[in-house]
This record gives C-alpha cells, sequence and structure tokens, in this order.
C-alpha cells in the first residue's frame, strides 16, 4: 500500500472504537513500522494558553485538541509554516508537526498558525491496513480549510459531504440510528 501520508482517515459508522467514532484523522506517518496520526475534530475543554501560555501566539483563544489516545500527556503542535525548515517534518503543502527542539520563541516567526494536540493516534505494522480492510476508515485527500477547521464538530459530516455520493448519504446519518 502507498504512504497514507497527509490524508485524511474518515471514520466509517462501522468504526467502534469510541476513541474514533465520528473522528477525522490527519496522517502524519505511515511505512512498513505503522502510522501515525492526529485526530483533528475532538476539542477539549482545555484552552491553550492555559495549559502553555508560551504556545498562544499561535494558538490564540484555541482550546487543546484531543489529537488521539496514545500519550495523551504530551503535546503534539501542528502548524503551518512559513519556515518548513522549523518542521519536525512536513505532512502535507505547508503544512507539519512542529519539532520538540524548536525554541517556543522563534516559533510565531516559523509558523502562520497552530493547534495543540494531547497525545496522538497510532497503528503497529499492518495494524492500519487491516482496519481499512475491514472498511474502518474512509480515505480522502484533505483540502486546506480542513487541517484548521473552524468548526471542528461538523468536519466529519462536511468531508463526508465533500466526497460525495453515499459518503454523503453517511454524513446526514444521525450518530445513532436507531433514534431515527
Amino acid at each position: 500500500m502507498d504512504s497514507l501520508r497527509g490524508k485524511l482517515l474518515v471514520a466509517s459508522p462501522a468504526l467502534e472504537d469510541p476513541n474514533f467514532v465520528r473522528s477525522v484523522v490527519l496522517i502524519t506517518e505511515h511505512g512498513p513500522d505503522g502510522a501515525m496520526g492526529i485526530v483533528l475534530n475532538r476539542p477539549a475543554d482545555a484552552e491553550v494558553v492555559e495549559v502553555l501560555p508560551e504556545l498562544a501566539e499561535i494558538a490564540a483563544e484555541e482550546p487543546v485538541f484531543v489529537g488521539g489516545p496514545v500519550q495523551p500527556d504530551s503535546l503534539v503542535v501542528l502548524g503551518e509554516f512559513n519556515d518548513p525548515d522549523k518542521a519536525a517534518w512536513i505532512v502535507v503543502a505547508d503544512v507539519g508537526l512542529v519539532s520538540a527542539a524548536t525554541d517556543l520563541d522563534e516559533l510565531p516567526a516559523a509558523v502562520r498558525r497552530g493547534r495543540v494536540y494531547a497525545g496522538f493516534s497510532g497503528w503497529g505494522p499492518g495494524q492500519l491496513e487491516s482496519e481499512l480492510e475491514e472498511d474502518a476508515w474512509i480515505i480522502e485527500p484533505p483540502i486546506p480549510p480542513e487541517l484548521f477547521p473552524d468548526d471542528p464538530e461538523t468536519l466529519w459530516s462536511a468531508v463526508l459531504e465533500r466526497k460525495g455520493g453515499q459518503y454523503a448519504l453517511v454524513a446526514r446519518m444521525p450518530e445513532d440510528p436507531s433514534l431515527n
């Protein structure tokens, strides 16, 4: 399978893992050793300024997001870079992960905007491929506004609606179809 780095994984209704119900995950790395990504549409209750005030300039008035169930006490910063050399690695276009070695004082000059995530999503070798074979995920290339959505709670529906066809029908499905 080709690398899914830079692609969105949209949780299908068949995915039952509560960590990923109606989630949209940006795959930040994918290869023979597994995959890593961050959930883009799970804002937490804490604000960036409360958790790490040094990042408030690039993520002003933003909540911290729940990036996934792996290492929930660690912070991952997704940034839109003015200077891609300051990224740990670029994921898609000029969007990538901020390096842990980056001096936080230099970050506002290197990053136009950013989002802070608690934890990340991870898959071991072959695990994501198995989930894809089980139709747990729908793969879609992102459009720029989806990487930093203004309304994260509607991202899942918006990506599926944009994909069209049967996916647009799924986008309109209630979370619990038995209540319909």
